[in-house]
């Protein structure tokens, strides 16, 4: 743990994102670690929360024993345009990690969920037109080049450990052990189950009138989640989440617009990446991996 001039715990590593690639898989399974403390909330604080304070900020890491590794994740601090900054000024030498995906699944998989939320309510084009959606997030945050591009201005390449969307799926335990080598921790337990799925948008859901009008109520009925009577009654009004789906037409445009940015993220991550470019039709989503399971960055615009 950190111990800096203002006196509150600071993390000793963060997992950066990108939003919707697995981020929360990882800290689930590194939670299991018996020498880490990571809580279970996004602090966010670097992002949009900076204006908090540092107190506020080290209040997530009161849980923490003395000689635990203390993390957090907060997975729009890759492509918040003032997180790393901020983050270099205080947390300097610290570790990073960050996993992307295929930067069209990624954008479509956002825009579901903020859909299952109710959040948004218009049509993939609405959103994820590069010509003339207004709403940025989903078409920003798979920019990920220009994003490394920025967190290397300010960091060491060397702290920076970067998997792939393909890697978790297809080689899940060779992730978890580069990112305790990344992180100095001894390897997780042989034998120690992983979670396979998380943030299941295939869940059925209370409808969105139902969720709003019991929003008030959420805290006192949160002790009543998981008995068989809640879950019982929970099931005869939840429903499956439709989506409106992605049209190919708008998959072969969102190709083209982020090709740029795959092609030079492919140089700084020094791997094949052709699957996310305009004209591949390959189907194995883990074709790309390489043997290590894991892709550290070239020096590319780093320090």
């Amino acid at each position: 743990m950190k111990d800096q001039e203002s006196q509150t715990l600071l993390p000793d590593f963060m997992i950066i994102g990108a939003i919707k690639a697995a981020t929360t898989w990882l800290n689930v399974q590194i939670q299991n670690h018996p020498d880490v403390y990571l809580p279970d909330p996004e602090p966010h604080y670097f992002s949009r929360e900076f204006a908090r304070g540092p107190e506020w900020y080290a209040e997530f890491f009161n849980d923490a024993q003395p000689g635990q590794l203390v993390g957090e994740k907060s997975a729009d601090y890759l492509s918040d345009p003032h997180a790393a900054e901020r983050i270099s000024r205080v947390l300097p030498s610290i570790p990073f990690i960050a996993q992307l995906r295929d930067p069209v699944d990624r954008a479509y998989s956002d825009y579901c969920m903020l859909y299952r939320r109710g959040t948004i309510r218009g049509a993939p084009e609405d959103y994820l037109d590069p010509t003339e959606a207004t709403f940025r997030r989903f078409l920003d945050n798979g920019l990920y080049a220009t994003h490394l591009r920025r967190w290397l201005s300010v960091f060491d390449r060397k702290q920076m450990l970067v998997f792939l969307f393909e890697d978790i799926r297809a080689r899940p335990s060779s992730v978890l052990d580069e990112t305790c080598r990344h992180l100095g921790l001894a390897p997780m337990a042989q034998g120690v189950a992983l979670a396979t799925k998380v943030n299941d948008s295939a869940a059925p859901l209370l409808p969105l009138a139902i969720r709003r009008f019991a929003q008030p109520a959420k805290n006192l009925v949160k002790p009543l989640r998981g008995t068989r009577m809640f879950e019982r009654f929970r099931g005869l009004l939840a429903r499956p989440v439709e989506y409106p789906p992605l049209s190919p037409d708008l998959r072969a445009r969102l190709k083209d617009y982020y090709a740029p940015e795959v092609e030079e993220l492919s140089k700084m991550l020094n791997r094949d990446l052709s699957r996310w470019l305009p004209g591949d039709q390959s189907e194995d989503p883990a074709a790309s991996a390489p043997r290590d399971g894991n892709a550290r960055l070239t020096a590319v615009n780093s320090r």
